[in-house]
């Protein structure tokens, strides 16, 4: 009786667990950013949490990008940053603590935008490795400090990726993949994937499309 009611109860649980990761998120409430309607983002320096030292200029030459394509002017990320720098901020963490007020004055802009890097460059396991890149951002209204969205994305090198052969096998794979991670800037080409994914219009849970884009007041979410 009491290794039955075991495996119940390990049912139970599994039953619980695979709900949860089968349940969708809740949508975001846009009702702020339509009533923001922001045309132009200034993009700060991502703060990295990752111990590679590439990663924040990695992913800031990739944000232009996608929110240029999805219908919003975005300024100059050399010249933002060199900004910071003449007034003596050197540091990602420090670009993030300036105050909505005195950014809209210096720059003139109607949102930042803020990325943090969790997540950046290769994973390493016994038998196995993967380039990852985790990151995630949130919108605000440079004009009245509300935010206007907040998302989360990530790219990884072993999407997609069927193994098959035995032990041996994989560890080859895995020696392949260090080797390949150590000659190759593989970290910065998902990174442009994850960036793509974060800031690019018109996906579920995603930004909604500027007033460039011919999609402009489309959006469905």
């Amino acid at each position: 009786m009491k290794f039955r009611k075991t495996i119940l109860q390990i049912g139970l649980v599994a039953a619980v667990v695979l709900a949860q990761g089968c349940a969708t998120k809740p949508p975001i409430d846009y009702s702020a950013f339509r009533e923001s309607k922001p045309r132009s983002i200034l993009v700060i320096p991502p703060i990295n949490n990752s111990p590679d030292v590439t990663a924040t200029n990695s992913v800031l030459a990739q944000a232009t990008f996608p929110l240029s394509e999805s219908g919003y002017y975005v300024f100059p990320v050399s010249l933002v940053s060199e900004a910071f720098q003449q007034n003596g901020l050197t540091h990602p963490a420090e670009m993030h603590s300036v105050s909505n007020a005195k950014l809209r004055e210096i720059f003139g802009a109607d949102a930042a935008l803020y990325i943090t890097i969790q997540k950046f460059g290769p994973v390493y396991t016994v038998i196995n490795s993967e380039t990852l890149v985790v990151m995630q951002a949130r919108l605000v209204d440079l004009r009245t400090g509300r935010s206007l969205w907040a998302g989360t994305a990530q790219a990884s090198s072993r999407e997609g990726e069927q193994h098959q052969g035995g032990l041996a096998a994989l560890l080859v794979t895995a020696i392949v993949k260090q080797v390949l991670a150590s000659t190759f800037d593989v970290s910065h080409r998902y990174a442009g994937i994850a960036a793509n994914r974060l800031l690019t219009a018109g996906q579920p849970n995603g930004l909604l499309f500027g007033p460039r884009s011919p999609n402009y007041g489309k959006d469905r979410q």
